[in-house]
């Protein structure tokens, strides 16, 4: 059996552990994102972390463009 410790966690949360500098340019509504990971915060690579910035900066960014 296999068992996955998924965790959920606020994008601010990696955010700040990976690129804190990237903090001043990101909307609060973008940092207050919950964001599951499969694996949970204590494994997420910086490569992986990156991704999921950018995939919820364009989430929101078309979330504008819809309304």
């Amino acid at each position: 059996m296999i068992i996955v410790d998924m965790e959920t966690v606020k994008l601010f949360e990696i955010v700040n552990k990976w690129c804190p500098e990237m903090l001043p340019f990101l909307k609060p509504n973008e940092l207050d994102s919950l964001i599951v990971l499969r694996d949970g915060l204590g494994i997420l690579e910086q490569g992986d972390a990156m991704e999921i910035i950018q995939y919820s900066i364009c989430e929101h960014q078309n979330e504008i463009y819809i309304q």
